[in-house]
């Protein structure tokens, strides 16, 4: 739908079904916070390995008919960053629509009426009104799939190889939606209810991909539909198929580009070559400063608020089997070695430490052959990964420092923030969501769960500030899905296990509710 209008898209009417109002949220007494610390205290014990689920045998009756759903929803490019597929995110939130409605969810709209890219709402509440409140968010959108000849098989043409399926989107996050959807199914199911055991609401956003920038406002225009007292937030991988654990935080994100400016134009490098600045080789030396010998940032008060790991978590990590080449040479990309900030692992490195990234370079001239000029100007694309409790908007501030202090004479220097950035995100390990979460996947992968943590970033601390809830994270794909890469995959055996956990959370929230945890 690429070609279509647009704007027709964008300005359709909310499309709803209701069977009834949205009941008033129940109180959920799972421990409700308002700061996302983290303990010290030790992980329990795993939670005893159970036998056979009726949640088990629900899933996989239901598997093929999930694949096959699935693969009709990945044909859809609903790519948030390429205006030319507005139309297609608008496709693909009626098409989730569609799918709930015919799974009976009694309350389904598609948002579609605001300056966001159409997000999909729904609701269906527990039969017992005292029963909690949770809300699933999750996204919609994909990114592109350049560079399309580095594809086996096309993005858009979900193909199943063995137990994995290829596709845009098929884990990033389409794949962990539906898992949701099928987890559902399978409760209803397993328990014979004509409802489930918590009131479940959906927020699956359209722009995530592209930083969520109007979520905010989504949220503040929708705080009543989306009254909860507990987040689960699907857009997270475990550590390995073979040893799943529990997500427990993101790093946040802010990004910059810094414009090193000598002249007005390129210049004979020959007549003026060392006679005026070189804004590349300023801009070169600003960004070999920006480490020190240790692999510490050099950004003044980059680490004053850095909320460490506790002891516990840092054990958890520890016990991870985690094979380095193996980690070299596929999430990492066939890099040669790891490095980093003296004092901690790979794993802590990029799951609880801050960093600065060089993610581009420009200046002067880079194509074929040579051309011996003095460039008029440099850029570095550059971006920080942060930690609780490190605010972006500081980090942002300190960045201009940085690069006053280490601007030369005779350039002029611009620091270009891109957006608010996103904060970081911690999960309290001990907090008896958190545990159940722990405890519903370790029913569904017959195996204790660890914890362990993603760099990557999301809107878990924005869905938190504007709600007001504690978040769980819970996620059924893998680090090596290559997810913004070419031949993006999903192993369907796992998400398969995720969803038989997702129907046992249900299960377990609303049991911790009635013994008062």
């Amino acid at each position: 739908m690429a070609g279509s209008s647009v704007a027709g898209e964008r300005l359709r009417r909310r499309s709803r079904r209701k069977s009834g109002p949205i009941r008033a949220c129940g109180a959920l007494r799972l421990g409700r916070v308002t700061e996302d610390r983290t303990s010290d205290a030790a992980p329990a014990d795993p939670p005893p390995l159970g036998g056979h689920h009726p949640e088990r045998d629900a899933v996989a009756a239901r598997a093929d008919g999930f694949v096959a759903e699935l693969r009709d929803w990945l044909r859809i490019p609903s790519i948030s960053a390429d205006p030319a597929h507005h139309g297609d995110v608008g496709r693909s939130a009626d098409w989730l629509a569609e799918a709930l409605r015919r799974d009976g969810w009694p309350t389904v709209e598609v948002w579609a009426d605001g300056p966001a890219l159409p997000a999909v709402y729904a609701c269906w509440p527990a039969a017992d009104p005292a029963a909690p409140t949770v809300l699933v968010y999750g996204h919609h959108d994909v990114q592109p799939a350049d560079p399309l000849d580095a594809w086996h098989h096309p993005p858009f043409e979900p193909t199943v190889l063995g137990d994995e399926l290829h596709g845009r989107g098929a884990s990033d996050d389409k794949g962990q939606v539906a898992m949701h959807l099928l987890g559902v199914r399978a409760h209803l199911a397993a328990t014979g209810a004509g409802a489930p055991a918590v009131t479940i609401k959906l927020l699956v956003e359209g722009e995530e991909e592209t930083g969520s920038p109007n979520l905010k406002s989504l949220l503040a225009d929708h705080t009543d539909e989306l009254d909860c007292e507990l987040i689960v937030f699907t857009d997270t991988p475990l550590f390995h198929r073979d040893a799943p654990t529990v997500c427990t935080g993101q790093r946040g994100v802010i990004a910059a580009e810094v414009v090193f400016s000598g002249g007005e134009i390129d210049v004979h490098s020959g007549r003026v070559g060392g006679g005026v600045p070189n804004p590349a080789t300023a801009l070169a030396r600003l960004v070999a400063a920006l480490h020190d010998e240790h692999g510490r940032v050099r950004l003044p008060g980059f680490y004053a608020d850095v909320r460490p790991p506790t002891d516990a978590e840092r054990a958890s990590y520890a016990a991870l089997p985690f094979d380095e080449a193996a980690w070299l040479a596929d999430t990492a990309g066939g890099a040669r070695a790891t490095v980093g900030e003296a004092g901690w692992t790979t794993l802590e490195r990029v799951w609880v430490r801050p960093t600065a990234e060089v993610n581009g370079l420009h200046a002067g001239y880079t194509g074929p052959g040579v051309k011996t000029i003095v460039p008029a100007d440099a850029t570095a694309k550059l971006s920080f990964r942060l930690v609780p409790d490190q605010r972006p908007e500081l980090i942002g501030a300190a960045l201009r420092e940085f690069v006053a202090e280490h601007t030369p004479h005779g350039i002029l220097a611009e620091v270009r923030l891109r957006g608010d950035g996103v904060p970081p995100y911690a999960v309290d390990v001990e907090h008896p969501a958190n545990r159940a979460v722990q405890e519903a996947l370790a029913d569904a992968f017959d195996q204790p769960i660890r914890f362990s943590r993603t760099g990557g970033s999301g809107p878990a601390a924005l869905l938190h500030a504007a709600l007001g809830v504690p978040i769980v994270y819970f996620g059924a794909t893998l680090p090596d899905d290559r997810i913004h890469a070419p031949n993006e995959r999903v192993v369907l055996p796992v998400l398969l296990r995720g969803a038989e956990a997702a129907a046992g959370l249900w299960r377990r929230l609303a049991s911790r509710t009635e013994r008062g945890q």
